[in-house]
């Protein structure tokens, strides 16, 4: 329909002319609220980047001559970024003569590595970086799979003490 009979449509409907495909033959517009259209594809977007997983590696860091107890420590937090859905990358600083013995630390971050094989992989490999020796763990799951756990464990968490308070 040509333009002026198009325009008058949509001032008497109260919409907006908005041209959709331009280089069709001939152009293709439509009628619409463009305020409202906008709104929703914002909104549409602002969703979609809620439900983003952000990849996010933690750091650990550790000495070769490390306490058992220390260690168990360092371990669990690993063990809970890994749950979470996070990367790790553990670094092994050498001080002094420690430097001459790498394969101290090598064997420390083999045996986290095998620690935590249940949650996690070795993205890559020990190496030596100057003073430090750098591994970097990867989780089996993906970040948004963790978080969907996350929250159906809270939800349970949550409907288990409602429960408990009726009951009570």
């Amino acid at each position: 329909m040509p333009l002026a009979k198009a325009l008058e449509l949509a001032q008497e409907y109260d919409l907006d002319l908005v041209e959709v495909a331009a280089n069709a033959r001939p152009p293709v517009c439509k009628l619409m609220d463009y305020g409202k259209y906008k709104y929703e594809s914002a909104m549409k977007a602002r969703e979609a980047r809620k439900n983003q997983a952000h990849t996010v590696i933690k750091e650990m860091k550790l000495r070769p001559k490390i306490d058992p107890h220390d260690y168990d420590t360092k371990k669990g937090h690993v063990v809970r970024f890994l749950k979470q859905g996070d990367k790790v990358k553990i670094t092994i600083m050498f001080r002094g003569r420690e430097q001459s013995r790498p394969e101290l630390g090598y064997r420390l971050l083999q045996r986290l590595a095998e620690d935590v094989q249940d949650l996690g992989f070795v993205e890559s490999n020990p190496k030596q970086d100057g003073r430090n020796m750098i591994m970097v763990l990867g989780p089996h799951k993906k970040k948004t799979e963790a978080m969907a756990e996350a929250r159906e464990a809270q939800a349970a968490r949550k409907a288990s003490r409602q429960q408990g308070k009726t009951s009570a």
